[in-house]
């Protein structure tokens, strides 16, 4: 599997890599964010759809709708599974249309269960946000098409 480690010193570097990743998603896939509370995934989700938007579109986390729709090509839906018992509400809020027509960008992905792949499709990145010193660092991999893609992305 391939994998990179990125620094991160400042909530800008993060806006600036989901910027970096936003060209790279395309329909179908999914974007799996990983941390703890206040490492830095709803703004990563924010500049990746910014960068896919324009740069003044509103973005705000999902916490409480559970899900934001975008329009931008690939369309991409904002989801945040924090607050899901059980992962079929999952597709009640619509992750199975958001992967048929554009790509996902998943908050609290542990909340599909022990097994992701049973709900999203065959090509996710995974990124891991973890601190690290006064910063973030992030934890990229990918599973499908994306263990090739990763290794031709440059952040």
């Amino acid at each position: 599997m391939s994998r990179l480690t990125i620094p991160l010193a400042d909530a800008e570097a993060t806006t600036r890599l989901g910027a970096a990743l936003a060209p790279h998603l395309g329909q179908g896939e999914a974007l799996l964010l990983h941390g703890s509370l206040g490492m830095g995934k709803s703004t990563l989700a924010r500049g990746l759809i910014r960068a896919l938007t324009t740069p003044e579109e509103d973005v705000p986390s999902p916490t409480f709708t559970l899900v934001q729709f975008y329009d931008s090509d690939p369309p991409v839906a904002h989801f945040d599974l924090y607050r899901l018992t059980r992962p079929e509400e999952a597709v009640e809020i619509g992750l199975d249309e958001a992967l048929d027509t554009g790509f996902a960008v998943i908050e609290w992905p542990e909340r599909l269960g022990e097994d992701p792949a049973a709900w999203l499709g065959p090509n996710r990145l995974v990124v891991r946000l973890s601190e690290d010193g006064e910063g973030r660092v992030a934890t990229v991999s990918g599973v499908g098409a994306w263990e090739t893609k990763l290794k031709d992305l440059h952040v």
